[in-house]
């Protein structure tokens, strides 16, 4: 998943052996681990079938959910059926429609937009599949009856990257926040933490806000503009480090690498890119950590009977921490091993 070195056997090596084994003894008798436990934390005897979906595995928070949800699916004995949603609103829709017309044990979908998936999700639901809704809402909680939402408090997130750049910035300069797709409520959330720290800061100046739709191309043509348009650009917060990286490659085409970058997610290569200074921060969005807890409520719901609002809430906050140099090493940790 990244460039960073291992030794030859690690945890996760032994893990996804014993899984692919498919014994649920022979997977936690390495850590010393009772079967009895290892039972009591949910692996399912017979195999189950999971069908899951993303925005987009264009994007490498996605794809990296993807390798989440399948290394987790090993664990709990469930075969991971994937549809792509291709960053594109009526793609997913097709791909959900196709899903909603098979027969799944539990499924779990992160929406490219909010109430574009609600019909199909329906009648998964009314036929008694567990959906799990990932970080962003297929529709407001109190209009569909989904098993769980797991997300992260992406308010919090917008605020606190935000907040890092305007405290180098000493309160003062120009910024310029790209958003993601403005129908994704992961998003809505995100412009709504960045608008809440700006406001306190009278010199800060916020010179543009246009969506780029989580697009590296249409990033790369709004930096180019942005580039050409203002002589003095201080600051970018970009709502995920995909988009923030390609524009990194367009400040750096114009010589104007002294803009503080600031995105979401904490990838690897944005880890990497905080560690070398191309950019100021980041703040975890925890793909493995909701990718994989959706495997483990789906698991839990169907073999432990763990019922929506009861055994597990309605809404699961996944946060994670900010990320600078000071930490960014153990964060590469944390997701090397899908944790986080």
């Amino acid at each position: 998943m990244s460039g960073t070195a291992k030794s030859s056997t690690t945890r996760r090596d032994l893990l996804q052996a014993a899984a692919a084994a498919g014994s649920a003894a022979a997977l936690f008798a390495g850590f010393g681990v009772d079967p009895a436990l290892a039972a009591e934390m949910g692996r399912s005897e017979k195999p189950l079938k999971a069908a899951f979906s993303n925005a987009g595995l264009q994007a490498t928070w996605c794809a990296q959910g993807k390798q989440a949800a399948e290394w987790w699916g090993k664990l709990f004995n469930v075969e991971v059926t994937w549809f792509d949603g291709q960053l594109d609103a009526v793609k997913q829709r097709a791909a959900i429609d196709n899903m909603a017309s098979q027969k799944w044990d539990f499924v779990a979908i992160q929406a490219f937009g909010i109430g574009t998936l609600t019909q199909p999700v329906q009648k998964m639901i009314d036929a008694g599949i567990p959906v799990i809704d990932m970080d962003t809402l297929i529709a407001p909680l109190d209009q569909i009856n989904v098993h769980s939402f797991l997300a992260p408090d992406n308010e919090f997130m917008g605020a606190s990257v935000t907040q890092a750049l305007v405290n180098k910035l000493n309160g003062k300069g120009k910024i310029i926040m790209t958003q993601g797709a403005l129908g994704h409520t992961g998003a809505q959330g995100r412009a709504k933490g960045f608008e809440s720290v700006v406001k306190q800061y009278p010199g800060i100046e916020v010179l543009d806000t246009q969506p780029a739709d989580w697009d590296v191309s249409k990033t790369a043509r709004l930096w180019e503009t942005y580039l050409t348009k203002y002589p003095q650009i201080d600051a970018a917060f970009f709502h995920n480090d995909d988009m923030a990286l390609a524009a990194y490659n367009i400040m750096k085409a114009h010589n104007r690498t002294n803009i503080l970058i600031g995105g979401v997610d904490a990838m690897p290569p944005a880890i990497q890119a905080v560690s070398e200074g191309r950019m100021f921060a980041t703040v975890r969005n925890p793909s493995c950590r909701i990718h994989g807890g959706a495997i483990v409520a789906g698991v839990a719901a169907v073999t432990a009977g763990e019922k929506s609002g009861q055994g597990i809430p309605k809404s699961v906050v996944t946060d994670g921490p900010v990320v600078t140099k000071n930490n960014a090493a153990g964060m590469q940790w944390m997701e090397d091993h899908f944790l986080i």
